[in-house]
């Protein structure tokens, strides 16, 4: 038996946050993993599928180019093996990174898959560790639909281990990562259908935001099969063919299913030890992210709350610092969280949505703009850009930010210090704005619209 103040399950971005953390504080600290450090968003999630998105977002802009005097001598070529020898090598640089800044901070990594023997004690191998304090951190799983043939699709981490370019592709789902993933084909000319059960696509997002995306996608080429689901997967030489519930067949060389993720839980000995789990295997946790054994913890994506990137890293933080770091207070604010789609076009938001502003009790005053980007006056492309605000009637505050176009994450990260300080639409208006650019367009827009319940 290993004894330790602190044993975490799960190398991910919120178990690497906590074990840093607390083994700074002074705790001894032991981190089991038994896969690549850095978990969902290093390995297969958020770093790899922006690097795929960077490299596809050329082929419009040798397309823009051609309207600001460019001109090439012969088609540009693309090779999608030197893409992801390229991103793989900068992945195993960024494990490096993860690994040296836990040994650097005197974390013991254990190599392996962790196991609850008790429910403090957890058995990698032939290890055995005892904690103080246990921090399940395992993370999340894409979830495969039950459906006929399911084995004959992939799903967003077969994504990022092709070998070659499809030429066709069906993507089942119409959340973050299946337009993400469906805009990274579509840029490198395949062929893009995408299925989703419900009549718009992004459903936590803006009514606005919705239709005003679904429109630009289409304008992209890519074709939407809304309020259908896939109903069987079945072989038909070298295609594989999806079977809609109307009836419709849609073969391609790719059926890959982003239909939601999973709480990455199973295996690990949770019912055994008497920690209890919810929905999906989620572990139910507090607002301290206590679960129902004492002195376990559970964050991040395993919890099944907010599954983003920043969120687990703000929990780990919050946890470190209680546990170890003398701050019985330290908390999570799950307000005013931004998030983005990195799809084409890009999505991003903070705040509420005119819907939630509306169930919230508020009188929201809407403004929204819709316009074309300087740069496609010249490139001769169609697209367009969207941009909203959801303004509370009664105070001026601004409750909600919503942009669709180019930049979006980069303008809507600086709106969120706004929303977070409390600004308000006067505020806005007062802002000079920085011309020519399309991020003025929040501070210059005066004129509010009807809203949906007007």
């Amino acid at each position: 038996m290993e004894d330790f103040d602190f044993v975490v399950i799960g190398g991910g971005s919120g178990g690497v946050r906590a074990a840093r953390i607390a083994a700074s504080f002074g705790a001894k600290v032991a981190l089991v993993e038994s896969g690549r450090l850095g978990g969902t968003c290093v390995n297969v999630g958020c770093v790899p599928k922006k690097l795929m998105v960077y490299g596809a977002s050329f082929a419009e802009r040798f397309h823009e180019a051609r309207g600001f005097g460019w001109t090439f001598d012969s088609a540009p070529r693309f090779d999608w093996a030197t893409l992801v020898d390229a991103r793989e090598k900068d992945i195993r640089r960024l494990n490096g990174i993860y690994e040296k800044l836990l040994l650097d901070a005197g974390v013991t990594i254990v190599d392996g898959f962790g196991v609850f023997e008790e429910p403090r004690v957890v058995r990698v191998g032939e290890r055995r560790l005892r904690g103080e304090h246990v921090l399940i951190a395992t993370g999340g799983r894409s979830r495969i639909p039950p459906i006929p043939g399911a084995e004959l699709g992939g799903s967003s981490d077969e994504f990022f281990a092709l070998r070659e370019l499809p030429k066709r592709v069906v993507v089942a789902g119409g959340g973050y990562i299946g337009v993400e993933l469906a805009s990274v084909f579509r840029a490198l000319g395949s062929e893009v259908h995408v299925v989703h059960r419900n009549p718009e696509l992004l459903n936590a997002f803006d009514h606005d935001v919705r239709r005003f995306f679904a429109e630009q996608l289409e304008l992209h080429g890519i074709t939407l099969h809304l309020g259908h689901t896939i109903e069987r997967l079945d072989r038909d030489g070298a295609s594989v063919v999806a079977t809609l519930d109307d009836g419709t067949k849609l073969a391609a060389d790719l059926q890959l299913a982003a239909v939601g993720r999973v709480p990455n839980t199973a295996k690990l000995g949770l019912e055994e030890v008497g920690v209890k789990t919810g929905r999906d295997g989620a572990v139910l946790v507090d607002d301290t992210f206590a679960t129902s054994q004492q002195n376990v913890w559970a964050l991040g994506d395993c919890i099944g709350r907010v599954q983003l990137t920043p969120v687990a890293l703000a929990e780990g933080m919050a946890l470190a610092r209680r546990l170890f770091g003398g701050q019985p207070d330290a908390s999570v604010d799950y307000d005013l969280v931004p998030t983005a789609v990195f799809a084409t076009p890009e999505v991003a938001t903070v705040g509420l949505t005119e819907e939630a502003a509306w169930h919230r009790g508020e009188r929201p005053k809407i403004f929204r703009s819709t316009f074309r980007p300087m740069k496609h006056t010249l490139s001769g492309l169609p697209y367009r850009m969207m941009m909203k605000l959801v303004v509370c009637e009664v105070t001026d505050r601004v409750l909600g930010v919503h942009v669709v176009g180019p930049d979006a994450g980069e303008i809507v990260q600086g709106f969120a210090v706004a929303l977070r300080a409390g600004a308000t639409k006067a505020q806005l208006d007062a802002t000079i704005g920085i011309h020519p650019t399309a991020a003025e367009e929040l501070v210059t827009m005066r004129t509010p619209v009807p809203s949906m319940h007007v």
